[in-house]
């Protein structure tokens, strides 16, 4: 997780064949930038994992007082991880439970590698990394 003042993403390159078409380049700034791996003992066992991750993002933005969160999955990178259906649909419930209360939440898009530019705050707490 990182408190970032900007975070600018555009769609790369498509990787997983069910991904909707996405172009463009986003930015968002004085944002909780939240990198994602849904792992698969969280597809197994998903209970509370949602409502743990929703306290956790609310809790680094916090810190600066941010309404923008944006998430970003990256699960693509271990060497295991959940099914991407899981991984899409937690990160599309988690988003709307943010915008319940408030958050504005973006989502990179799901099954695309992104090209990204990320300029993080300097203290500490601004980058913090948890599993769930």
């Amino acid at each position: 997780m990182f408190l970032a003042k900007q975070y600018t993403f555009h769609p790369f390159e498509k990787t997983l064949p069910s991904a909707k078409d996405s172009t463009g380049q986003e930015e968002v700034t004085d944002a909780a930038v939240v990198f994602v791996h849904s792992e698969p003992q969280d597809e197994l066992d998903s209970s509370g994992l949602e409502t743990r991750f929703v306290k956790n993002v609310k809790w680094i933005a916090g810190k600066r007082g941010f309404r923008n969160v944006v998430l970003h999955s990256f699960t693509h990178l271990a060497e295991t991880s959940a099914s991407p259906q899981f991984a899409e649909a937690f990160l599309q419930g988690a988003a709307q439970r943010l915008r319940s209360t408030g958050y504005q939440v973006t989502l990179t898009p799901f099954g695309w590698m992104c090209e990204w530019n990320l300029s993080v705050y300097g203290e500490s707490l601004a980058k913090v990394y948890k599993s769930l």
